[in-house]
């Protein structure tokens, strides 16, 4: 697959997991927030929570699931961006947790089949930060 067609994929992925937390209830307060380890896909909030959100889309037919893609190098990366977010924003102090958002999209289908794992993981090593 082209980095073009990758680039398209991943932000059609973006916003129907933006679209699809929403009508769950979550209020989305950034999307594709750039830091030096990477980017935070999307941030929210869920009540008093802010969630930092991992999309991941795949073509149908693929041999692994998207969330495969979210090891434990890839938490640690997320963990620091989300930091670097909350420094930023002045929100060290808020609960936070960290979603993925698995999107299939058949060839055939205008919408994907979607799976929203709550808390999908804890902050990864984070001791290092401070």
């Amino acid at each position: 697959m082209s980095g073009f067609v990758r680039r398209w994929l991943g932000n059609r992925g973006e916003k129907a997991a933006a679209k699809f937390l929403r009508r769950k209830g979550l209020r989305i307060l950034a999307r594709q927030f750039e830091t030096r380890w990477g980017e935070l896909d999307l941030i929210a909030r869920d009540g008093d929570t802010l969630v930092f959100v991992e999309v991941k889309t795949r073509r149908s037919g693929g041999t692994t699931h998207p969330t495969e893609a979210v090891d434990r190098r890839k938490q640690t990366h997320l963990t620091k961006a989300a930091l670097v977010w909350l420094k930023k924003n002045g929100l060290l102090g808020h609960r936070t947790r960290f979603d993925v958002v698995a999107l299939i999209w058949s060839d055939d289908s205008r919408q994907p089949d979607i799976e929203h794992f709550v808390s999908a993981f804890d902050a990864a090593d984070v001791g290092q930060m401070f």
